[in-house]
């Protein structure tokens, strides 16, 4: 059975950094597509990036690029998102995602908060 567990959400300020990760089991990261998805209540889903595991490129959505680092260690079985100069709009259920090349969003975590306040 594939299990997709995120932590690490939480409250930060303005301008904070935060890192969430997300515990990957039943399922190999090679070969694999991991991402992060996040929604904010009543809206819909929005892709924030992505790793390609067989050659570690990274994707990011505009809003994201160059404040979050998608990464994976794949000792650990574990995806990480490294967030920095976070800001309001920010806030959201932030999810993890993992699938094969041709099904990245095969697999999905329950989710984990984070909100951006003062």
């Amino acid at each position: 059975e594939v299990q997709l567990v995120e932590s690490g959400g939480g409250l930060v300020q303005p301008g904070g950094s935060l890192r969430l990760s997300c515990a990957v089991s039943g399922f190999t990261f090679s070969s694999s597509i991991m991402s992060w998805v996040r929604q904010a209540p009543g809206k819909g889903l929005e892709w924030v990036c992505s790793i390609y595991s067989h050659s570690s490129n990274t994707y990011y959505a505009d809003s994201v690029k160059s404040r979050f680092t998608i990464s994976t260690d794949s000792a650990k079985n574990t995806l990480y998102l490294q967030m920095n100069s976070l800001n309001p709009e920010d806030t959201d259920i932030y999810y993890c995602a993992a699938g094969p090349d041709d099904q990245p969003f095969d697999y999905w975590g329950q989710g984990t908060q984070l909100t951006v306040s003062s």
